[in-house]
């Protein structure tokens, strides 16, 4: 009797992927982050090119450009606060997702060295939060719903910004080379506004519900700010994950001016090289949704943040393709596990609050670009290509300790 039970509540739970592709909700914001990811990673690696080549900058001035993120957590946590307080998440992703085309099409325009540093300090900053409301609406939705599988359901819609990081690069490259990074700059631009499209049909509810309604979902109630203490776990999380990622800008900075100028490597290799990360991160998500029930979601962390020590070390030490590829497959390793599994992390961490946990999580990004950014402008000064690469490794390295630490406090998340 009891496995007959256990056979029909199985067969009544549904799936993950068609609970998306039959909620509008979901499906629009996985094409919406699909598109995302398609233009923010065309233009990611580009950006130092243009600087060092259309506006004639030098290395350590363009490495720069990446401490105009250090902007982005404070548009981040007004964008997520004021979401808390009014419940409307899609009116401001549409504005921020309006806010980002704005800058990428001036961005375009720029024949001034000042102005990509203006824009990207300015305005660029506010279109970063699109993500994060979208996120918080699907969190609001699956609470209201009570989904028993909705981490199946972050995860895949996570994995659409993923997708779209593995077709940017190649794509980026590609109409840089054939049209020039400023026709690259509006493209990237036209797709962070096609973003509304996929959502024109959606809508939100909160998990703010009448207990006794089962009916339509009651206006929700406006949400206290979080004091300093609630947020500390947040903090804690939120700054570890930005000594792993600091690496990123570093790589996106100087990785394929690496590969271009120092080992003369083809566009199309170089292009492989960056696209092959999320490719491997694409497969390994759902997997690691799956482990992090049977280990826990820190203790894989732990795992991930160490393969970044080796992916950054691949990148200083080995010199050759292989070496890039093998190091771009250690990082998929990393963003395989805290793509899936960080946001989810993040909410749980401050559950009063989810568009401010979203926004202060996702804008993190922002404060490691600026910390790579300064990073690498100065280490590849006084180290050069490619040992620049260690101090990520380091970075790496402390985080991996850290997460272990937080994995055994009162603050773990299973």
């Amino acid at each position: 009797m009891s496995r007959a039970l256990a056979a029909d509540g199985v067969a009544a739970t549904p799936s993950a992927m068609r609970t998306v592709w039959n909620s509008p909700l979901y499906r629009g914001a996985t094409l919406a982050l699909f598109l995302s990811g398609l233009g923010a990673s065309a233009a990611a690696p580009q950006i130092t090119l243009f600087l060092v080549d259309e506006l004639h900058v030098s290395l350590t001035t363009a490495g720069l450009y990446y401490l105009t993120s250090i902007t982005a957590p404070v548009a981040g946590y007004l964008i997520g606060a004021r979401s808390d307080r009014t419940g409307r998440r899609l009116g401001l992703f549409r504005l921020c997702a309006l806010t980002g085309f704005l800058g990428w099409s001036a961005m375009a325009l720029s024949d001034q060295v000042w102005m990509p540093f203006v824009i990207g300090t300015v305005v660029l900053a506010f279109s970063g939060a699109a993500g994060s409301q979208l996120f918080a609406a699907v969190h609001d939705d699956l609470q209201a719903t009570a989904s028993p599988v909705g981490d199946g359901i972050v995860s895949i819609v996570r994995m659409a910004l993923t997708a779209g990081w593995i077709v940017g690069p190649v794509a980026g490259a590609l109409l840089a080379t054939a049209a020039g990074p400023r026709a690259m700059f509006v493209a990237t631009g036209l797709c962070t506004l096609a973003q509304i499209v996929p959502m024109s049909f959606a809508s939100t509810r909160s998990a703010r519900r009448d207990a006794t309604s089962t009916a339509t979902p009651q206006p929700r109630t406006p949400a206290e700010r979080p004091g300093t203490r609630a947020m500390l776990p947040l903090l804690a999380f939120t700054g570890l994950y930005v000594l792993v990622y600091a690496g990123e800008p570093i790589k996106y900075g100087y990785l394929t001016i690496y590969m271009h100028n120092d080992m003369h490597l083809p566009t199309a290799v170089s292009g492989a090289v960056i696209g092959i990360q999320p490719f491997i991160e694409l497969i390994l998500m759902p997997v690691a949704v799956i482990v992090a029930r049977r280990i826990g979601m820190m203790r894989l962390m732990v795992f991930a943040a160490a393969f970044g020590v080796g992916a950054n070390l691949c990148f200083a030490l080995t010199g050759s393709a292989v070496g890039m590829f093998a190091g771009q497959i250690l990082m998929g390793g990393v963003w395989g596990v805290f793509a899936a599994l960080g946001i989810i992390v993040a909410q749980r961490l401050l559950p009063e609050a989810v568009a401010t946990a979203s926004a202060v999580f996702m804008s993190s990004t922002a404060i490691a670009s600026a910390l790579g950014g300064l990073t690498g402008s100065l280490g590849v000064g006084l180290f050069g290509l490619p040992h620049v690469f260690l101090a990520p490794a380091l970075y790496g390295l402390v985080a991996t300790v850290g997460i272990a630490i937080m994995g055994r406090s009162r603050y773990a998340v299973g």
